[in-house]
C-alpha cells in the first residue's frame, strides 16, 4: 500500500512540474526592468517621446497594462503578456514556447521577445537565433492583417502579399516549429485585444467580407424593408407582458395589460457602409459624411425604435454606448458606440422616439457579412426603494444580405497550409511508401537476386537519407515519444504534431506496418540515420576494415540497454522534464540529420563516434543503443504474422541465412528474431534462390521437394 502510495505521489508531482511549465515567470519588476532598458515606445507615449509605465496586472486576463508617464490618467497605450499565460500550445518536446509580446491599444505589435523554449530544432541544433530573427518580423504588424508564413519548399506564390495579407519568412529546418510560434503569438496577442481592445473574432474566422461595388438605385422604405435591407422586429403591449410572465417584473405596466394589442417596441437594424443602404437611408451628403467620419470603413449601424419603450433613455450619454443595447457574433459580444451623428433619425420613418448610428471599435473583428444577434433589454423595477430591476432580452437576429457583399475565401488552418505547402514532398513520400509496402509484402522478385535486392534497397536508403532526412526533415525521433508524455500530463493536446506533416506521415506508416512486419519496417527502411550507418558500414566493408561481430551473451546485454535508455528517458520526461531536454542527445539524430552536423563539437564528436562504431560492429547504435529502435521493438510486439518463410532444414543443420544475417537476428536453431530483425531482405532472397538456399539446392539434384514449415519465433 505504501509504494502505491509513493509512486502515486510521484506521479502527483511529475504533473506539477509539467503544469509549472506552463506558467508566466515574469514579475512587474522583471517587465518594468526591460522597458527601462529598451526603452520601448508605445502608443501615446511614442508620439510625446515620453516613457511609460508599467501597471499591476489584470485580473481579467493575464496581461500587464502600459501607461504614459506624461498622461498616467489617459488609460492604457498598450499592454505586454506572456504567451504561455495565454496560449500555452505544446511545442514537439512537449513543452510549451514563452514569449514576451507588447502590443498597442489599436492591435499594433511594437515588439517579441523568446523568453523560453525547448524545440529540438533551435536547442543545440541550429540555435537560437534564427527564432530570434524570426520573432522580430512580427514587429509592425497588426492584428487586423492576416499573417501567413512563407513555406520553405514548392511554390510560395499562393503566399504573396495581399491588401491584408503580410507574409512572414519561415526559418528552413524549422518549419513546423515557426508555424507553432504563430500561433502562439497570435493567440496569445487576440485573446488580450477580445478582452481589453474590443477585439471578439475567433481566431481562425479569416477575413471578414466586404462590401460588394453595385449600381447605386433610388429605394424608398418599404423597398429597403423589403429586400431585408433595413431589419425589424416589433412587440406588442401583450408579448411584451408575456416576456415579463412569472417574473418579478410581471403585471408592472398598466397600460400594457389594458391595451395588449398596441405597439409596445419596435426596432429597426440597417448596415450602414453600404451604399444602397446609407445612401437611400441618411442622404448623399449625410451619408459621405459618415464615411468621413468612419475613416478605416469600420461597420456602422443604424438603430432606432419607435413605440412605447425605447431604445435609450434620458440617461444616455450621446457618443457612448447604448447601456441596454447588446451586439454579439458567433457568441461574442462586440461592443458598439454612438458616434453622435445629428442626422441619424430617418426623415421618411416618423414617429421615432430613439435613432442612432452606432459604429464597431477597429478591433471589433466584426464580419459584416455574417449573421449577428442585436438584444435590446427590457427593462422593469418593482418598488421604489431598493428596486428589484428585471430584465428580458427582445432580439432581433440580422442576416446580412448576401448581395450586398464579396466574401473571400477563409485561409486555412496553420496546420492545413503546412500540409498544403509540402503537398509535392507528401505525395512523393507517399509513392514511396507505397512502393516499399507492395516490396515487402511480395519481396520475391526484388529479393531473388542479390543485385537486384541491392539496388532497389540502396536506392530506397539514399532516398531516405537524402530526401526524408536531409531534405525533408522526416526524422523520427525519441522526442516526439517524451514530448507527448509531457504535453498529455501537462493536460494539453497532440495538435503540434499536425504542423510537421512529414513526420506525421511516417509515424503512421509506421504504425501500421508495427502490425504487419514489427519494427523492422522503420528500422530497416525509413530511419535517415539508420540509412546513414548503413552506407557507413558499406564502405568500411569496400575498404576493407575489419569487421567485429559481438559476442552473443555480450551482445545480448547491450541490446537489453536500449530498453533501460527508454525507461530512463520516459520517467525523466514524465518527473525532470528539464534532464529530459539534454537526456535525448543520446540520439544523434538531431547532430547528424536535422542539422546536417552543424553544431557544437561534442555534439557532433558523439554523433562521429557512433558512426565509426558503426563501421567495425555492423550499424552499431541501431542495435544497441538507440532508444527509439527499443520503443518500436516493444510496439513491434503487436506484429500479427511471420513473414519469413522457414523450412525443415533451417537451424538444422543448416546455418546459411544466419551467418548470412548482419544484424544476428538468426538464431542457431533457425528461429527468426524479430526483435533484433531490420528486415533487409536477404534471408527472404536466400529462402527463394535454389542455388544460395543449400538444402533446396541439395534437394534439387535429388528430385525432391521441400516443405514449408512456420517455425516458433
Amino acid at each position: 500500500m505504501d509504494s502505491i502510495k509513493r509512486r502515486s505521489l510521484a506521479f502527483l508531482l511529475g504533473v506539477l512540474l509539467c503544469l509549472g511549465a506552463n506558467a508566466g515567470v515574469l514579475t512587474r519588476a522583471d517587465i518594468e526592468h526591460r522597458f527601462e532598458n529598451r526603452a520601448v515606445r508605445v502608443g501615446a507615449a511614442r508620439a510625446s517621446g515620453s516613457a511609460v509605465r508599467v501597471g499591476d496586472k489584470l485580473r481579467d486576463i493575464a496581461a500587464w497594462p502600459l501607461y504614459s508617464e506624461q498622461s498616467p490618467d489617459a488609460g492604457p497605450v498598450g499592454y505586454v503578456f506572456e504567451t504561455v499565460d495565454l496560449a500555452p500550445i505544446p511545442g514537439f518536446e512537449g513543452t510549451p514556447i514563452n514569449m514576451l509580446m507588447t502590443i498597442d491599444t489599436n492591435g499594433k505589435i511594437l515588439e517579441v521577445e523568446v523568453l523560453s523554449q525547448r524545440e529540438p530544432v533551435f536547442v543545440g541544433g541550429i540555435g537560437v537565433e534564427p527564432l530570434i530573427e524570426f520573432v522580430k518580423q512580427y514587429e509592425g504588424k497588426t492584428l487586423k492583417q492576416e499573417i501567413t508564413i512563407a513555406s520553405g519548399f514548392g511554390n510560395t506564390a499562393r503566399f504573396a502579399e495581399g491588401s491584408n495579407r503580410v507574409v512572414i519568412d519561415g526559418v528552413a529546418k524549422a518549419t513546423a516549429s515557426v508555424r507553432i510560434v504563430n500561433q502562439t503569438l497570435l493567440n496569445a496577442a487576440r485573446a488580450v485585444a477580445r478582452v481589453r481592445l474590443g477585439f471578439a473574432s475567433h481566431v481562425d474566422s479569416g477575413p471578414a467580407a466586404s462590401v460588394k461595388k453595385l449600381p447605386f438605385e433610388k429605394l424608398d422604405l418599404d423597398a429597403l424593408i423589403k429586400r431585408g435591407y433595413v431589419q425589424r422586429v416589433a412587440v406588442s403591449n401583450g408579448e411584451a407582458e408575456k416576456l415579463f410572465a412569472g417574473s418579478d417584473g410581471a403585471g408592472l405596466d398598466a397600460e400594457a395589460l389594458q391595451k395588449p394589442d398596441e405597439l409596445f417596441i419596435e426596432m429597426f437594424v440597417a448596415y450602414l457602409n453600404a451604399p444602397l443602404i446609407g445612401r437611400n437611408l441618411l442622404g448623399d451628403d449625410n451619408w459621405a459624411s459618415l464615411q468621413s467620419h468612419l475613416q478605416d470603413d469600420r461597420p456602422a449601424y443604424w438603430v432606432a425604435t419607435r413605440g412605447r419603450y425605447a431604445l435609450v433613455d434620458e440617461a444616455f450619454v450621446p457618443g457612448s454606448s447604448p447601456p441596454r443595447l447588446e451586439l454579439t457574433q458567433q457568441e461574442l459580444p462586440v461592443q458598439l458606440r454612438d458616434t453622435n451623428r445629428d442626422y441619424a433619425r430617418a426623415p421618411q420613418l416618423p414617429g421615432l422616439n430613439t435613432a442612432l448610428i452606432l459604429a464597431v471599435p477597429p478591433l471589433a473583428g466584426l464580419d459584416p457579412g455574417q449573421a449577428m444577434d442585436f438584444k435590446l433589454s427590457l427593462i422593469r423595477a418593482r418598488g421604489e426603494i431598493l428596486p428589484v430591476i428585471t430584465q428580458k432580452p427582445l432580439l432581433l437576429q440580422y442576416t446580412p444580405p448576401v448581395e450586398l457583399f464579396d466574401f473571400p475565401p477563409k485561409p486555412l488552418p496553420e496546420w492545413l497550409q503546412a500540409w498544403m505547402g509540402r503537398l509535392p514532398e507528401l505525395i512523393l513520400i507517399a509513392a514511396a511508401l507505397l512502393l516499399l509496402t507492395g516490396v515487402l509484402l511480395r519481396p520475391r522478385a526484388i529479393s531473388a537476386q542479390p543485385r537486384r535486392l541491392m539496388i532497389f534497397r540502396l536506392g530506397f536508403l539514399a532516398f531516405t537519407l537524402i530526401f526524408i532526412g536531409w531534405y525533408g526533415q522526416g526524422q523520427l525521433s525519441i522526442v516526439q515519444i517524451t514530448g507527448t508524455i509531457k504535453t498529455l500530463m501537462a493536460g494539453g493536446g497532440l495538435s503540434s504534431f499536425l504542423y510537421d506533416p512529414i513526420s506525421l506521415l511516417l509515424i503512421a506508416f509506421t504504425l501500421i506496418s508495427l502490425l504487419v512486419w514489427g519494427r523492422a519496417t522503420f528500422c530497416g527502411w525509413l530511419c535517415p540515420f539508420g540509412a546513414l550507418q548503413e552506407f557507413i558500414g558499406l564502405l568500411a566493408k569496400l575498404n576493407k576494415l575489419p569487421q567485429y561481430r559481438l559476442p552473443p551473451r555480450l551482445a545480448k546485454l547491450l541490446s537489453r540497454g536500449r530498453y533501460a535508455i527508454l525507461a530512463l528517458l520516459l520517467g525523466a520526461a514524465a518527473f525532470a522534464p528539464n534532464a529530459a531536454v539534454k537526456m535525448v542527445e543520446v540520439e544523434p539524430f538531431k547532430t547528424a540529420i536535422t542539422v546536417g552536423f552543424q553544431r557544437e563539437w561534442p555534439y557532433l564528436l558523439w554523433a562521429i563516434g557512433l558512426l565509426a562504431a558503426g563501421a567495425f560492429t555492423y550499424k552499431f547504435f541501431c542495435r544497441y543503443l538507440c532508444p527509439l529502435g527499443a520503443a518500436l521493438t516493444l510496439g513491434g510486439k503487436l506484429r500479427r504474422w511471420k513473414w519469413l518463410p522457414r523450412i525443415d532444414a533451417c537451424g538444422q543443420p543448416c546455418q546459411r541465412c544466419r551467418h548470412a544475417c548482419a544484424y544476428d537476428a538468426i538464431a542457431t536453431d533457425g528461429k527468426i528474431d524479430y526483435d533484433e530483425c531490420f528486415q533487409c531482405l536477404d534471408c527472404v532472397g536466400i529462402y527463394h534462390d535454389e542455388q544460395r538456399c543449400v538444402p533446396k539446392l541439395i534437394y534439387a539434384t535429388k528430385g525432391k521437394t521441400i516443405a514449408i514449415r512456420p517455425l516458433k519465433s
